[in-house]
């Protein structure tokens, strides 16, 4: 049963009326405690994006959720068709509570990584489940998120799905598995050689590559503005992608870093095994279906083949 009381919060500055849930059918233990849920919630908001993969992989269909970094112009477009009647309700980290208020859910998902400080308000609204953090758990809060919405089985089946592919690419891949790769991103004002813990970091390490000494670091990056990090950045084949601004300064940097000499030395470089792939693929969506998508990827790269 659902009890909705009024009740004044001081929500953005404004005086709201919430309503939430005193008792559930069930309880899920998160990042920041436990959460009393109403059995098979109806009005759901996802605050990450790599949960709204989640969520559209499982085929819930959410009311609110958090607007893709690149979006055209609210979610990515690999995923806006099955988010039409979907409300974008604000960056991961700036989420505007009074949008969340309207929507009146059932329950809200979201990462104690970013939604911490406004955890208060966030239960205050709607029953609410975080996860610890984002990156390179995504296979873990795709299960915790499945749990969330009564769909815990299906959860698991979609990760034990990724594992399978992970596995047939792998014995693809043969010997190639045994390359050293390395990763790098392309901004504005900085370069990052990319590392264990950050969303490619984890797939690669899914499929078992090899990675180069300035990658093979649980971390999440090494950012630098200087040249000289340059030959760290060298493998056995380079994996890179950039964010796509609006006045193409990312662009701008690629050019000028590959246009050195140091980068035209790189025996990756001079191999011709450098690759430019999908920023948001690859770095940030995050989610179960863009693991896929980057999978997909790295087959067509070594031309195997996986279903």
């Amino acid at each position: 049963m659902r009890l909705i009381k009024s009740m004044t919060a001081s929500l953005i500055g404004i005086s709201v009326f919430c309503a939430y849930a005193v008792a559930g059918d069930y309880q899920i233990t998160h990042a920041m405690g436990t959460a009393n849920i109403s059995e098979h919630p109806q009005k759901i908001i996802m605050l990450t994006n790599e949960g709204t993969e989640a969520m559209v992989a499982l085929g819930v269909k959410l009311v609110g959720a958090t607007n893709s970094w690149k979006g055209d112009p609210d979610f990515y477009t690999f995923i806006k068709a099955e988010l039409q009647d979907t409300v974008a309700v604000g960056k991961e980290h700036k989420i505007n509570l009074e949008s969340l208020v309207v929507l009146e859910p059932d329950l809200i998902i979201g990462v104690k990584m970013r939604h911490e400080k406004i955890y208060p308000q966030l239960k205050q609204i709607a029953p609410t489940v975080l996860s610890s953090t984002l990156r390179g758990e995504m296979l873990e809060n795709v299960v915790l998120y499945g749990a969330a919405v009564g769909k815990e089985k299906q959860a698991k089946a979609l990760v034990a799905n990724y594992y399978e592919r992970v596995a047939k690419l792998k014995k693809a891949l043969g010997k190639s598995i045994e390359e050293e790769i390395s990763v790098v991103r392309f901004l504005a004002n900085n370069v990052r050689l990319m590392q264990l813990d950050s969303f490619s970091g984890r797939v690669l390490s899914d499929i078992g590559f090899k990675r180069t000494a300035s990658n093979n670091i649980h971390g999440f990056a090494e950012t630098t503005e200087s040249k000289e990090r340059i030959p760290a950045m060298d493998g056995d084949r380079i994996f890179y992608f950039k964010w796509d601004d609006k006045d193409h300064k990312s662009t701008a940097v690629e050019d000028e870093w590959m246009n050195e000499t140091m980068w035209k030395n790189l025996s990756a470089v001079q191999a011709g095994k450098v690759h430019q792939v999908s920023d948001t693929i690859w770095n940030t969506s995050g989610g179960i279906l863009s693991a896929n998508k980057m999978l997909d990827a790295i087959a067509k790269i070594y031309g195997v083949q996986i279903n």
